[in-house]
């Protein structure tokens, strides 16, 4: 059985129902980047360009301390609005880790467009955030078009967070429904690709806008019964570094945020064809990471200053080793 479980948004669901070593610490000099943290008054002062600090001699009469100035706050890098993020597309933003997302960057001030296909959801999570709930079909082109003149009205438009995807089944590759193969595809990178095209013109006039996409450990490992899935994911991150590099020379951030198992409603659900038994065992003697941890991560990445790109994060539970590995303590 994979372990790679993650429900990244809606569409596979609405889909699913139209288809039926340890480290040691040692003290020594050495990178820039491992400066200024284990002796700051020391290490970090070689580290800003002068010498060791002047220590003042017992004959010599001491300065007055000035006093400090109070620190500037490190700006994010989304361009500003009134609430001081700017604006973040959502897509499959009606349950599990898009929802999350939706709500935890509404928290860290950001104007919210949730998008996707269960409308009545989106309506409810756009009144709970302070956002705006548009319908979306990340498959269909009128749709995604549609999306992008909702959101022209908007002063900016600064992130955009992928989160519609989902699997479709567990046949080994000799068996598998070709059809199911081909939604995974349309949903998981055809839908990044259609979403990234309408919305990359306000992207460019954001002051540093940022894309990112939520791949998976699916997206660098293989397992049995997970082909159609898995190659979908790779394909996830193969066009999300593809486009990093392309874009990188605009301001543009692209991050792939890719976990491995999350525990939500749905995802295994949908997978299993609404066999509840079959999803339940996926998380069954064990601790998942939940859809709020990885929305968590979402924000990190979301707000980090405009020079810096986390270009992928890994996010796996403790207990759970690589997409087919997972200790089951309570089983």
């Amino acid at each position: 059985m994979q372990h790679e479980q993650h429900d990244e948004g809606d569409d596979g669901h609405d889909r699913a129902e139209d288809g039926r070593a340890h480290g040691v610490h040692r003290e020594r000099l050495g990178h820039p980047d491992e400066l200024s943290t284990t002796h700051p008054s020391r290490v970090g002062d070689l580290w800003q360009g002068g010498g060791m600090p002047d220590v003042p001699r017992p004959d010599q009469p001491q300065q007055p301390a000035q006093p400090q100035q109070p620190a500037q706050p490190q700006q994010a890098g989304l361009a500003p609005d009134a609430a001081g993020r700017g604006t973040a597309v959502v897509t499959g933003a009606s349950s599990g880790i898009g929802a999350a997302s939706a709500r935890a960057l509404a928290a860290a001030g950001f104007h919210v467009v949730c998008a996707a296909r269960r409308v009545d959801r989106l309506h409810a999570l756009a009144a709970e955030v302070g956002g705006r709930a548009v319908e979306l079909d990340v498959t269909d082109d009128a749709s995604v078009a549609a999306l992008a003149e909702a959101v022209a009205d908007q002063p900016s438009v600064d992130l955009v967070l992928h989160c519609a995807g989902g699997a479709l089944g567990m046949e080994p590759v000799v068996e598998a429904d070709v059809d199911r193969w081909r939604r995974m595809y349309d949903t998981n990178v055809l839908g990044v690709v259609r979403v990234t095209q309408a919305l990359l013109p306000r992207l460019r006039e954001s002051r540093a806008g940022q894309v990112v996409v939520m791949g998976s450990i699916a997206g660098s490992e293989v397992y049995p019964g997970g082909g159609g899935y898995v190659a979908a994911k790779h394909a996830v991150r193969a066009t999300t570094e593809t486009l990093r590099w392309e874009l990188h020379t605009e301001g543009i951030r692209v991050s792939e945020v890719a976990p491995g198992m999350v525990q939500t409603d749905e995802f295994a659900l949908v997978r299993f064809d609404g066999d509840a038994e079959r999803a339940a065992a996926v998380y069954a003697g064990t601790t998942p990471v939940t859809a709020e941890d990885v929305a968590e991560v979402v924000v990190f990445v979301a707000t980090r200053p405009a020079h810096v790109d986390i270009d992928r994060v890994v996010v796996k539970p403790v207990l759970q080793a690589n997409g087919h590995t997972v200790h089951r303590p309570g089983a």
